[in-house]
């Protein structure tokens, strides 16, 4: 029999987050429920064949943690979308997983089911179950009237408390030991993003202190590092997710209880060699997690199990000290090329008061890398980073020749004052985040305050939220295009308010109103925002109602930073003059990426691989930060690579989500192959015939990308490829 995951043994190592409680309320018409998750602004409706009066129900009668229940009667649940279903016994024993096209059938007993929708969502229920599915939804039918519980969990993590640490690098590293205590388990399931608790936070103060209850867990496992702000801070998310201790040490190494040691002092260097531990670890507590509560057939393990000479079923079992020792034994080589695309390296500046952002840069398992160059002004970077902008602008867009366009800035604006530029090495991370001084070029800036606001980000009840302002209308072809595209999803609902020519006072209550998203269309300048009767400089402002933004008007950079210091969680923003109709392209793509569901960097991301000119483009702030939840499960393109009379061959490309970070599965309903795949990066190359192809692509919006040309999935015919 298997124990409850939240039994003592293996979910007793933290202290239970904060979360509001989730909304379990019939749906409009009351036949059905509605979760909805209020902070992640996330929702998923189950209908039912007749109105419901639910009741409220335990949390804690499922396998799995859950913030809220209720329990009624039906005959079936109909799910809006496909789900991935995980089925369980009473005892806990898994009996299979359903995806699209299923058609499963179990005789009567008790079943747990876990929802992989976009608020976690579980069902508990005993009588005959079939699962259906086919391109749309997915359907529980219980062959009788049944009582059915229906529980919820928020992907928002908050953490549970606050160390505070002195400046010096040896309380640093005692802060640091603690970051672990957020574990919920340190069995290799803590690869999965929702049993990874977020790490206490890290503030700055005279004296070290936690709070008593808090104790790091006890793994075996010991960093020995030279007491440098370095060394502690790019090991960060190495002891956060080891629940390793931290202490000095001449030489910088990993060592375990039963005497094994890893040298982290590598020929490659000290920050390549904690990547690759990081990556290493995880990536194999994926592979052997499969032995587990999700025994499922996951194509990195069988690519590079017969390379390995480890035994997953007995890993398993084994202590995480005995597991890391026997995954760092293992060649890096070995595993390399199947190592998910890592999602982020942030690059943060060794200074003392960088400390606090240690928290948020281990929640999101980063690589940490500390740069050498100081950010300089004038910066021939930029130079050519703007340049290579205007180039590609200068051949026009659409048709429209440079000649003929104007750019978003305005005559005898005020000058802005000179910035700082810094060019952050390139890394293989699918994006990058710069923490210190200096405006960075192809990286984000991240923020400690945009950290903070996400993190207390508060609960939004109804549509979300979208405001366009458009202030002056020349740029109206903007306007018009977003304006269709913010809310054209019918399984969401939206509330998109468009202003036009706003003044100053107007501008600055529709800044203080509360909105998802606000989309700003028009001028800024040194003063600031440009209004029908002046300009509004966002420095004045102590608070801002929006989440995210999109600055779409030349050197909107500052301006963005003081909406991120006024409450904001991210955005988007220019550096330099921006031509008029280069800037109609950027933030229509914008809007359809943000608009199904892909973070704010990815977005942008996705942006640069098309023909839009957007090297001139930054995301500020938090850029995991998404506006909508995606259609699917997880944010996903594709990229045709051939093509014959008959068949495709396409690439495969998923992308980390709020909720679905780094440890999540996936699997393309591309062909009939069972295969589970990690996310993030590129899964896999498959040959599907035109048939297969066309049933994927109308399954889901998404991008489609041959040889560099760019496609939204609804509007492509295979002709056209």
């Amino acid at each position: 029999m298997m124990e409850r995951f939240e039994n003592p043994e293996s979910w007793s190592l933290t202290t239970p987050e904060t979360h509001l409680e989730l909304s379990l309320e019939p749906v409009p018409g009351g036949d059905g429920i509605l979760v909805t998750d209020p902070i992640e602004r996330h929702q998923f409706a189950l209908s039912t064949p007749s109105v419901l009066d639910p009741e409220p129900a335990d949390p804690d009668s499922f396998w799995f943690p859950a913030d809220a229940a209720v329990r009624f009667r039906t005959d079936s649940l109909d799910l809006q979308s496909v789900v991935s279903v995980c089925v369980r016994d009473d005892e806990g024993q898994m009996l299979g997983q359903t995806e699209h096209y299923a058609s499963e059938s179990f005789p009567r007993a008790t079943y747990s089911l876990e929802l992989f929708a976009p608020v976690k969502t579980y069902v508990r229920v005993t009588a005959p179950l079939t699962i259906r599915s086919d391109a749309e939804r997915t359907t529980l039918s219980f062959g009788e009237e049944a009582e059915v519980l229906v529980g919820a969990r928020s992907h928002h993590k908050r953490p549970a408390a606050t160390i505070t640490t002195p400046d010096d690098p040896r309380s640093m590293m005692r802060a640091v030991s603690l970051l672990g205590s957020a574990l919920k388990t340190t069995s290799p399931e803590r690869s999965y993003p929702t049993l990874r608790g977020h790490p206490p936070l890290i503030e700055r103060g005279e004296t070290f202190r936690a709070p008593p209850t808090m104790t790091a867990p006890e793994t075996g496992v010991t960093l020995e590092l030279p007491a440098t702000y370095r060394h502690v801070y790019v090991a960060a998310p190495l002891a956060y997710y080891l629940g390793a201790t931290v202490v000095e040490g001449e030489t910088p190494r990993l060592r375990t209880e039963d005497g094994f040691t890893y040298d982290l002092d590598t020929a490659a260097g000290y920050e390549r060699a904690v990547e690759r531990a990081l990556k290493q670890t995880f990536f194999l507590d994926c592979l052997t997690r499969t032995e587990g509560y999700y025994q499922v057939d996951l194509h990195e393990r069988r690519a590079v199990e017969e390379r390995l000479d480890l035994d997953f079923a007995d890993l398993y079992h084994r202590s995480l000290a005995e597991r890391v020792a026997a995954y760092l034994r293992v060649p890096y080589d070995a595993v390399a090329d199947h190592v998910p695309e890592w999602k982020l390296t942030t690059h943060v500046t060794p200074t003392p008061d960088n400390v606090e952002l240690l928290p948020f840069v281990a929640n999101d398992l980063a690589i940490v890398r500390t740069p050498r160059a100081k950010p300089a002004a004038s910066s021939e970077t930029q130079a050519a980073a703007v340049g290579d902008f205007l180039r590609s602008s200068s051949a026009g867009v659409d048709g429209v020749a440079s000649g003929e366009d104007f750019t978003r800035s305005a005559a005898g604006t005020t000058p802005l004052p000179e910035r700082t530029y810094v060019q952050p090495e390139e890394t293989d991370s699918l994006e990058q985040a710069w923490v210190g001084e200096g405006t960075p070029i192809g990286a984000s800036k991240a923020s400690l305050q945009a950290y903070r606001n996400r993190l207390y980000r508060s609960p939004t009840e109804g549509d979300i939220g979208i405001t366009v302002v458009c202030n002056d209308p020349k740029m109206a072809d903007e306007r018009e295009d977003v304006e269709t595209v913010y809310g054209s999803r019918d399984s969401l609902p939206f509330d998109v308010q468009v202003q036009y020519e706003l003044t100053r006072a107007e501008l600055r209550d529709a800044l203080a109103s509360e909105t998802d998203f606000f989309h700003y269309i028009g001028h800024i300048d040194g003063d600031g925002f440009q209004c029908a009767d002046g300009t509004l400089d966002a420095s004045s402002l102590t608070d801002v109602g929006m989440d995210a933004f999109l600055l779409n008007a030349c050197r909107s950079y500052e301006q963005g930073m003081h909406l991120i210091d006024a409450g904001a969680i991210a955005g988007i923003v220019t550096l330099d003059d921006v031509i008029n109709c280069s800037a109609v392209e950027v933030g229509s793509m914008l809007a359809r990426l943000l608009n199904r569901g892909f973070p704010i960097r990815t977005a942008l991301e996705i942006a640069s691989e098309t023909n839009v000119p957007d090297s001139d483009y930054l995301v500020v702030g938090d850029g995991g930060h998404p506006i909508a939840q995606v259609q699917g499960a997880i944010p996903n393109s594709i990229d045709i690579e051939s093509k014959s009379e008959s068949e495709v061959s396409l690439r495969y490309h998923t992308y980390t989500a709020a909720g679905y970070e780094l440890g999540t599965i996936v699997k393309p309903m591309i062909t009939g192959d069972s295969s589970y795949y990690l996310s993030s990066g590129v899964a896999d190359t498959f040959t599907v015939s035109h048939d297969e192809l066309r049933d994927f692509l109308a399954a889901e919006v998404i991008p489609v990308f041959e040889n560099g040309t760019f496609y939204w999935s609804n509007n492509l015919e295979l002709s056209q490829l």
